[in-house]
């Protein structure tokens, strides 16, 4: 059986670190994104942000790169994300 190998660990803070959010495409994501973003990472770089549209148009990808603080920091800006309907995904 093959032995289970753990994640590296994160040492805080972490710079750099990306947040990818998954969600249904409005005109109003970005900025709803972003407002939500800054809650939890007010001091993130929005020049650094990348987004990304499907194929088909129906949702936005929108890659953030913050300088992560803590685990805690991470979890409740997962929390707070997921809790919206609009939002699918948040890695």
């Amino acid at each position: 059986m093959a032995q289970k190998t753990q994640p590296p660990k994160i040492e805080y803070p972490c710079p750099n670190y990306p947040v990818k959010v998954l969600g249904l495409a409005a005109d109003d994501y970005e900025s709803f994104v972003i407002e939500t973003m800054r809650i939890h990472a007010p001091d993130f770089d929005v020049t650094k942000l990348k987004v990304n549209h499907s194929s088909n148009g129906r949702f936005t990808s929108i890659t953030f790169f913050i300088t992560a603080t803590s685990e805690k920091q991470l979890q409740d800006l997962h929390a707070e994300f997921i809790q919206h309907e609009r939002i699918k995904m948040v890695m």
